[in-house]
């Protein structure tokens, strides 16, 4: 919990309470035996600071009136003090060797970001709800500390999200469903379920899909105006709604600040290519109820092509490995109290991007000769206001709505020579708009506590525009509407004031949320929770539930396209002569949502004698039913491999033949001859289908320390995150079930990321260590093994603050060393000179990457 600083305490009377100011740390400190009943608030805490010996400043005017629950139990001073004023809106803050009671509210220093300490925390719709998944965090000063300036780049450190799905540099050759480059946008992808799998949220709203999946891209938002991210990796459909299989991930941004930041990063990666700039500024003003905060950056990155890669120049001539891209991101956040029970909210997000990346059409990777370049304009906005109205004794109404957008425009031009050859241009133009209306607060008081609600109602459209031009037979415009509701319980049933053996706190949660999808039909989750701690330093936590995917409106509507290649192309072997295959792959209007349960238990260690420190560690298990899957997963094995047997039509008939291309919306000759019948030897059907089953398990370790080290006011944190993972899925009844963690496009069994920073005045230097396990290649015979990597950052961070004279005062200078000793992709092969000759989910052409990085606080 941050702390909060220098507030008017008013004109009210104090009463001091002192006891022996040369003892007063040590009894703060200090465990004792309380035994108070319930009664005034003002009495309850003289009482402590009494027994205690704690310098305790109490303005009377703050207490008058309220009352504190019982206290019963062995608590430091600074512990009972926190029992005493929960709920009560006050806090205790600590001035040199007393505490002084006082309001919970933002001070006005420019780091200050949030606006109260009634939290509401991801993975729970109730404020101040003990939360039964795990969370992760990452606030922005980690992120800096770390040598991030965006938020694609701290989202593919994360060991829980797999690189594939919606992200930037994702080959052609990946399969469509691990992954995908479409824009250069940057998603997150929990579990490596899919991008589409995890939903992620800013500030607690969604916003629009971007390009051809249904994911979001995170790189759309500063980084400058992050407060922090909360991930829950844990099925959340029960609170969130569809999308929140994987998990759900939320970018909370900053509410307001002070003042102005500027920031300048440049580098490059040291074997070429990535040369990279990003310019920033941050500013925003608060004033007495109300405040704004907004941000713009600008990026811009050159490409990597193979030639400038020893692993890759060989393999694939004129690829390009890591798209070149520039990119605008705007943000404004502002609140106003409109009286003492009604604020005000919204954000507003508008980005800009173009992407361009390409390959040689020849095998000498000659770009002069022949060449296919795709440039894609990405642009996206997004605006979601919201009421809230304090109803009294605890309850809260809030009214939200939003509306988003995002377009992503491509145009795919071949040059034969100096011949430019149009092939296809549009854009993936997706919309959303929704609203809901929410509650929550307390219903009655047990002994452990007050039992709390939350519920909700809600409405939302989405809709995706796919336009390759006028008259193409590829267009579709679809739109659909779901309407949902919810409700949250959570149940204190032991509380540290009963006192109980062996149980210090237990909370039971329940949730529920019904949906009624257009055209596709109704969906319920449930969701159960429960923590137990033992003792203070420990909490056991299990939850359980199931969630659900809705098909996208590709999925669903995408016209079918119909192709005609070489049977080499496909896997066969020793084909006639000349012989081709017809493939066929689209939509499905019928297809069902996607179904999964979830459950995790954790242990969270976090003991009162070791402040600073916390430990987990969490088992999950997902199983995921009804997967929207191509039953074919590598193309280039669909005439050879028997697992696709059942997909592929051997000798088809010429009436077949022909309805089936008269039923498409496109058809394409790719073979370069006029089409013959007679020369087709296979049908390959690789159209949407509900079929596919997925399993995943695992554990997650997670370590953090922040501490004081020595006595000259130095700090050290320490981090762990480290992820095993064991997945399977079968396409269908018919195939064999597929081992996916460990394989080729795919996650590793084990993902890690370690870090330590020492601070000692403005300077913070810090060491990470991330580990990616070992992976199978497995698409040809004999299997290749491909081994794990450990790659080290480093940085140094030198933070002038109030230090610097004139012009130097508020100047941060970083620099940053990511994988200092240039660990490379390990090579695969390759099929054509469009392929990435590397696993381009898993591993980054980066390489060593030198940044300088400046920024000043005005």
């Amino acid at each position: 919990m941050r702390i909060q600083q220098a507030m008017m305490l008013g004109t009210s009377a104090a009463v001091t309470v002192l006891a022996g100011i040369s003892c007063a740390t040590a009894g703060q400190q200090a465990q004792r035996t309380y035994a108070i009943a319930a009664g005034p608030l003002g009495s309850s805490l003289r009482q402590v600071a009494l027994l205690s010996g704690t310098n305790l400043i109490i303005p009377a005017g703050l207490v008058a009136g309220k009352r504190a629950p019982a206290l019963s139990g062995r608590y430091t001073a600074e512990q009972a003090i926190a029992i005493l004023l929960a709920g009560s809106g006050l806090r205790a803050r600590r001035a040199g060797t007393a505490l002084i009671i006082e309001r919970v509210q933002r001070s006005n220093g420019a780091g200050e970001t949030a606006a109260t300490r009634d939290i509401l925390v991801t993975g729970s719709r109730i404020r101040g709800a003990p939360v039964a998944s795990p969370v992760i965090r990452l606030d922005q000063q980690q992120m800096r500390d770390a040598g991030q300036a965006t938020l694609g780049e701290v989202v593919r450190s994360i060991p829980q999200s797999f690189g594939g799905g919606q992200n930037p540099g994702i080959g052609l050759n990946v399969p469509a469903i691990n992954g995908v480059d479409v824009g250069g946008g940057s998603s997150i992808n929990l579990r490596g379920l899919g991008s589409d799998a995890t939903l992620t949220l800013l500030n607690g709203h969604r916003i629009a899909y971007s390009g051809s999946r249904q994911s979001v891209d995170v790189s759309t938002i500063p980084l400058g105006a992050v407060d922090r991210i909360e991930i829950v990796p844990d099925g959340a459909s029960a609170l969130y709604g569809s999308d929140a299989v994987g998990g759900v991930a939320n970018i909370l941004l900053k509410r307001d600040m002070n003042g102005v930041e500027t920031r300048a990063r440049i580098g490059g990666s040291t074997d070429g290519g990535n040369f990279s700039q990003l310019y920033a500024v941050t500013g925003g003003k608060r004033w007495t109820g109300g405040g704004f905060i907004a941000a713009y950056q600008y990026s811009s990155n050159s490409a990597i092509s193979a030639s400038q890669r020893s692993y890759a120049a060989n393999r694939s001539p004129g690829l390009t490995l890591y798209p070149a891209m520039r990119a605008h991101n705007a943000l404004i956040s502002l609140h106003q109290d409109l009286s003492p029970s009604l604020s005000f909210r919204v954000d507003a997000l508008f980005n800009t991007r173009r992407s361009v990346t390409g390959y040689a059409t020849n095998p000498a990777g000659d770009l002069t000769l022949g060449r296919q370049n795709q440039v894609t304009q990405d642009r996206a906005y997004a605006l979601a206001p919201s009421f809230q109205l304090a109803l009294g004794s605890g309850w809260r109404l809030a009214l939200s709505g939003s509306i988003a957008g995002d377009r992503v425009g491509y145009d795919i031009v071949r040059y034969a020579g100096t011949t430019r050859v149009p092939l296809a241009a549009g854009c993936y133009c997706n919309h959303a708009k929704g609203f809901e209306l929410s509650g929550d607060g307390p219903l009655f008081r047990m002994p452990a506590g007050m039992v709390k609600v939350a519920t909700g109602i809600g409405y939302r459209t989405v809709s995706l525009k796919n336009d390759r031009g006028a008259g193409s037979p590829l267009n579709f415009s679809r739109s659909q509407w779901d309407r949902y509701a919810y409700g949250e319980l959570d149940v204190p049933l032991v509380a540290p004031v009963l006192h109980v053996p062996g149980i210090y706190r237990l909370n039971l949660s329940a949730a529920a949320r019904y949906e009624d999808y257009e055209n596709t039909g109704s969906v319920t989750t449930p969701k159960l929770g429960l923590v137990y701690a033992p003792i203070a330093a420990l909490d056991l936590k299990a939850s359980w539930g199931r969630s659900f995917r809705a098909a996208t409106l590709l999925q669903r509507y995408q016209p079918p396209l119909i192709e005609l290649l070489d049977a080499r192309a496909f896997g066969a072997v020793n084909p006639p002569a000349g012989a081709t295959a017809l493939y066929v792959m689209g939509g499905n209007p019928d297809l069902a949502p996607e179904r999964a349960t979830n459950w995790s238990v954790t242990a969270a260690l976090h003991p009162p004698s070791m402040t600073g420190f916390r430990a987990e560690l969490s088992y999950f298990n997902v199983r995921y039913f009804d997967r929207i899957v191509n039953p074919i997963g590598f193309i280039s094995q669909s005439l050879q491999d028997p697992i696709y047997a059942s997909s592929v039509i051997r000798s088809p008939s010429p009436a077949l033949l022909q309805q089936l291309i008269a039923s498409g919306a496109s058809f394409y000759n790719g073979t370069g001859e006029a089409y013959d019948p007679s020369s087709v030897i296979a049908v390959i059907d690789n159209s949407n289908v509900n079929a596919g089953h997925q399993w995943a398990h695992g554990i997650d370790v997670l370590l953090s320390y922040d501490g004081a080290l020595g006595t000259r006011g130095d700090r050290i944190a320490l981090g762990l995150d480290v992820s095993y993972l064991t997945s399977h899925r079968q396409i269908s009844t018919d195939q064999p079930d597929l081992q996916l963690a460990g394989i080729l496009f795919n996650p590793p069994h084990w993902r890690g990321r370690g870090h330590v920073s020492w601070k000692h005045q403005g300077l913070t230097l810090t060491a990470v260590a991330s580990y990616s396990g070992r992976l199978a290649d497995t698409r040809f015979t004999p299997i290749v093994s491909l081994p794990a990597q450990m790659r080290f950052d480093f940085v140094a961070r030198y933070q002038l603050g109030t230090r610097g004279k004139g012009w130097l005062d508020g100047l941060d200078l970083t620099l940053a060393l990511d994988n200092a000793f240039n660990v490379t992709p390990p090579p695969i092969s390759v099929s054509t000179v469009s392929d990435t000759p590397y696993d381009s989910t898993n591993y980054s052409p980066l390489g060593r990457v030198l940044s300088i990085g400046i920024a000043k606080k005005w």
